[in-house]
């Protein structure tokens, strides 16, 4: 009879190793032959040298460049094409500026009943001191409106190209957000702690003021953007998305551009079938007057910092 084995003595028999050979669960070169990871082929400088050397002379040879006529006569009548070019593009140029008006002649095309009703009832008809922001925010408000949609349109494009949307992918760059800079600068924060704020203020004070001096949506929104870029370069995304996150971002930027369609279309509605306008004009001056130029400001404003802010993050690490 034969003896029982334990499982010890039997993992110690030829009949296991074989076995297990035989079914390809052990590799009987591991651990007996001498293995070394393979190293990266490295091309010598010299021979990169020749081959581009080689693929020069197979060129020229082909195309025989310096011999070829056409080639040559190409190039001869190129030059002097450019040449006679640019002195009849310059002799166009001072032909027909020789033509124009001389300045502040009052027969000029600019100095027309348009101008003059911006400047002599401007401020009556739109309660703004200041005469620009009055002009694009009314008489032009169309125009103005579609400049906004331009910048919405803008950012949904980039936000298309560049945002992650793979979840790993998108954790992964939270994480390396800043691996381009320094983190946790001492200066930059100090300067950032500092100045952000008193940005922030200033661009409210351009958007608030727009209708008085100079200023507006558009300059103060770039300037609150300015102050997001200047945060989240100092302070990093995750910092920033405490209170600006992707969906403050969204609900701001969505929400500014209806309210300005909306103001929009009860004031162009108003206006074309000859209509009383009941949004008060106030009184020249105050900070809360000049109807519906107030409010524009402040969605117009809304609607730029976003979209500088939005730019700067999806350009530099592809989500919000």
């Amino acid at each position: 009879m034969s003896k029982l084995k334990s499982e010890e003595e039997y993992r110690k028999t030829k009949a296991f190793h074989f076995f297990q050979w035989l079914s390809g669960s052990k590799d009987p070169y591991m651990g007996r032959v001498e293995m070394k990871p393979q190293k990266e082929y490295v091309e010598e400088e010299t021979t990169i040298q020749e081959r581009m050397w080689e693929k020069e002379m197979i060129r020229d040879k082909v195309y025989d460049t310096e011999h070829n006529k056409w080639l040559l006569f190409f190039r001869r009548f190129y030059r002097i094409m450019a040449v006679v070019f640019c002195i009849i593009l310059a002799g166009v140029l001072l032909f027909t500026v020789s033509y124009l008006p001389p300045t502040g002649n009052a027969r000029n095309p600019d100095n027309n009943e348009v101008a003059a009703r911006y400047i002599e009832n401007g401020m009556q008809e739109t309660g703004a001191v200041n005469v620009v922001t009055g002009m694009i925010l009314t008489y032009r408000a169309f125009d103005t409106f579609g400049e906004t949609n331009v910048l919405f349109i803008a950012t949904c494009c980039v936000m298309i190209m560049l945002m992650a949307e793979d979840a790993e992918l998108k954790k992964q760059e939270v994480k390396n957000d800043r691996r381009y800079e320094p983190k946790n600068d001492a200066i930059l924060q100090g300067v950032a702690t500092v100045l952000v704020p008193i940005i922030f203020i200033f661009g409210i004070y351009i958007v608030l003021n727009g209708h008085l001096s100079p200023g507006g949506g558009f300059s103060g929104g770039a300037t609150m953007g300015a102050g997001l870029i200047l945060y989240v370069s100092a302070f990093g995304f995750k910092k920033t998305q405490k209170f600006f996150n992707e969906e403050v971002y969204k609900v701001a930027k969505v929400t500014a551009l209806c309210m300005y369609g909306l103001i929009g279309i009860y004031y162009y509605v108003m206006g074309a079938n000859g209509l009383d306008n009941h949004i008060p004009l106030g009184t020249a001056g105050h900070i809360i007057s000049a109807g519906i130029i107030f409010p524009i400001n402040i969605c117009v404003g809304i609607e730029v910092a976003c979209t500088m802010y939005a730019f700067y993050a999806l350009f530099r690490r592809g989500g919000l």
